[in-house]
Formats: C-alpha cells, sequence, structure tokens
C-alpha cells in the first residue's frame, strides 16, 4: 500500500502525487517509443519532403495557440478529471498514426493527439505544484522532468534495441503501443480525486494581467527555440546524415539519460539561485549550443548538441515556478494556460517560416538565427524579481 505522506527532501510524497509520477512516465514512455523514430516515419514511411515535416510542425501546433479559449471553455471541469480526458484524447490520436496513409490523414491525427498534448501540459505543472509547497516547487517539478526522462530512456532504449535486432517490424507499430501507454496515464489520472489541484477560489475563463507582463515575454521566445530545435534536431540528421532509427534513437537515449540526472539539479538550483540567475546561464548556454549544432558540420558533434539543447531546455521548469511564485493558487492554471498560447503565436509562426526558408538558407543559417532569438531572452530573464519566498503549508490536496 502506498503511504499516505513520506518527506523527501522537504517535499511531501502523498499517494497523489506518486500517481501523477507514474502518469507522467507512461504518457512519456509512449512517447518516447514514437518520438524516435518520427523523423524516419515521415521520411521513409510517408516519404515527406523536410519542408513538408515542418509545415506538419506548425500545423498540429495550432490547438496550443487556442489553448487559451480552449481552457475558457472547459475551466468548470475539475484540473484532474480534464487531465484525465486531455491525456486519452492525446493517446487515442496517436495510436491513430499506425493507420495513416495520407497527409491529410496526418494532419488530422497530429491535431487530435496535439489537442490532448497541450490541454495536458499546462495541468501537469498545475497539479504537480498544486501538491507541493511552493518553496519546493522547483523540486517538484524537477521529479516530474526526472520521470520524463526515465520514461524517455525506458523507451528509446527499446525502440534502439527493437529496430536494431529487427527490421521487420513496422514503425507504425510503436505508434500503436506507445498510444495505448498514454491511454493507461489517463486511466491512473482518473484515480486522482477531481480537486486535486483546484483553487478554493473560482478560477477566472481567461486571464491576462500585467502584472504577468514578463512572464508572457519569455514563453514568446520560448515557443521559437524549442519549435526551431524540435522541427529539425533530429530531421536534419535523418535528411542530411542518413541515420537510422536506432542511431537515433541512441542520441534521444542518451539525452534521457542526461536529463534524469539533470531534472533534479535543475529544479534544486532554481529554488536555491532563483528563476533569474538560472534562465540568464541556461539562456547563454543555449545560444552557444545553437551556434554549435549550426557550425560543426560533424554528425557526433550535432548529435552531442542535439544532447546539451535537449538538457538546457530544462530550464523551462523556471517559467512555471516563476508564476507558481508571483501568482495567488486561483491564477495559477489560466495563467499557465495563456502562456502556452502566447508560446504557439512564436511557435506556430516559426514552423512555417522554418519550413519556407530552409532549403533557401539551410540548417546552419535557421541555428544561428535561433540563437541570436535565445539572447535576446537574456535581458528580459535579468528583469526577473520573486518577492519575499514566503514557505507555506502544504495544500491540503497532497494529503488526500
Amino acid at each position: 500500500m502506498v503511504p499516505k505522506s513520506n518527506q523527501i527532501s522537504g517535499v511531501a510524497w502523498s499517494s497523489n502525487l506518486i500517481l501523477l509520477v507514474l502518469s507522467v512516465f507512461f504518457i512519456n514512455f509512449g512517447m518516447g517509443l514514437f518520438s524516435g523514430a518520427a523523423s524516419n516515419f515521415y521520411v521513409d514511411v510517408l516519404h515527406l519532403p523536410g519542408g513538408q515535416v515542418l509545415w506538419l510542425q506548425g500545423i498540429r501546433e495550432i490547438p496550443g495557440l487556442l489553448l487559451v479559449v480552449i481552457a475558457a471553455l472547459t475551466m468548470r471541469i475539475p484540473p484532474a478529471r480534464r487531465a484525465a480526458l486531455s491525456v486519452l484524447l492525446m493517446g487515442v490520436g496517436y495510436a491513430l498514426y499506425a493507420w495513416v496513409q495520407s497527409y491529410t490523414a496526418l494532419v488530422a491525427m497530429a491535431l487530435t493527439a496535439s489537442l490532448g498534448f497541450h490541454m495536458w501540459t499546462p495541468l501537469e505543472s498545475a497539479l504537480g505544484m498544486g501538491l507541493a509547497a511552493r518553496e519546493h516547487s522547483g523540486k517538484v517539478m524537477g521529479t516530474l522532468a526526472s520521470a520524463r526522462s526515465l520514461a524517455i530512456i525506458v523507451g528509446m532504449g527499446g525502440l534502439a534495441l527493437v529496430s536494431r535486432l529487427s527490421s521487420s517490424i513496422s514503425i507504425r507499430s510503436y505508434y500503436l503501443v506507445g498510444g495505448l501507454l498514454i491511454v493507461v496515464a489517463s486511466v491512473l489520472l482518473g484515480r486522482l480525486p477531481k480537486n486535486t489541484g483546484a483553487s478554493a477560489v473560482v478560477e477566472e475563463r481567461m486571464l491576462f494581467k500585467r502584472k504577468y507582463w514578463l512572464y508572457y515575454v519569455l514563453i514568446l521566445f520560448e515557443g521559437v527555440r524549442t519549435q526551431v530545435f524540435s522541427a529539425f534536431g533530429t530531421l536534419i540528421l535523418v535528411q542530411y546524415y542518413d541515420l537510422q532509427v536506432w542511431q537515433i534513437s541512441l542520441i534521444l537515449l542518451a539525452s534521457g539519460v542526461v536529463n534524469l540526472f539533470a531534472s533534479p539539479i535543475m529544479g534544486r538550483a532554481i529554488d536555491h539561485y532563483g528563476e533569474r540567475a538560472v534562465l540568464t546561464v541556461t539562456y547563454t548556454l543555449m545560444a552557444l549550443a545553437f551556434v554549435g549544432y549550426g557550425v560543426a558540420h560533424n554528425v557526433w558533434i550535432m548529435a552531442a548538441m542535439v544532447v546539451l539543447i535537449n538538457m538546457l531546455f530544462l530550464n523551462r521548469i523556471g517559467l512555471s515556478t516563476y508564476v507558481n511564485r508571483i501568482a495567488p493558487q486561483e491564477e495559477l492554471t489560466p495563467t499557465l494556460s495563456a502562456g502556452v498560447s502566447f508560446n504557439h503565436i512564436t511557435s506556430v509562426g516559426m514552423s512555417f517560416v522554418a519550413g519556407s526558408l530552409l532549403g533557401v538558407v539551410g540548417y546552419e543559417a535557421l541555428a544561428i538565427g535561433a540563437a541570436a532569438i535565445i539572447m535576446l531572452s537574456v535581458p528580459f530573464a535579468l528583469a526577473i524579481r520573486v518577492p519575499g519566498r514566503m514557505a507555506e503549508a502544504v495544500p491540503a490536496s497532497a494529503t488526500r
């Protein structure tokens, strides 16, 4: 039987938090099974050109752009129930990739899975931070990131092993199995009490406040760097350097191992040094890594940059904890949801821009351009101020 609450590193480990961590594990285990094969699926199975793949990235981010409206329409549903429904939608959408035969069908399934994924994204953060005191929010978010990394290790490791040992297994089957694992996560989330992560005060349907302007600006920049690299990071290694499924899987497996150990360190660093210092340092290092990816022209150096950049992307924890430290509980979820929509203003646009420019300027120019945009984030990171870090009692939902 799972104990109701154990104190580990200052965090109350309740049965609810353990359920959330397990759910995060199964979601990312499922995604790990097919994300390593995605570039090969698009190029080798569906025979899509690079520009069309990048356009797909932009199209499937549209639900994220509309998330603030979707969140407003569904906010009366308790957060835990919203989470279970969104993950179920995500799992079904990804499982149906196994039967896709055309670009139109691919877009339809991508939008379905993306809608569930983007509804889940702010809820994961809100549920996690709702199950811990604010002064430990970095540690909890780091723990969830570690669960993601461990799941990716297991998923990518299995993908690399199976694809290396047997070439007869269709890439489509990875989507089916991965989608079913995500459905299992939705069942686990359904076991959470429906008031988990809920505020005692009624949340606003749509919330935009001037005091969160810095978060909005930083999340806009986040959309550029994340989407540009997610769109072509491994795609270039497949198209330009002919890497196979098992090789891409091993690179992402290495990334998962690094992130497994780096995630709690990042979370503790944010709690100890603050979002301002951590974001400033990691943005600078990320810009240098993007430049390295663009100028190396060596597949193994580029693979190393993929691992490094994925590790530095863990700094997004700091954006969620920043909001958690300055926002009242009833404004947390709607503000994070608004942030996802702001993020996708740039991520949707940059996918289309990258898809149009890839064949014209090459991936090198795209990587260096992304580095320049990342450096524009630094002055805004330096402007972060978190007034008085007051210790608060663990929310009642943490021990239920």
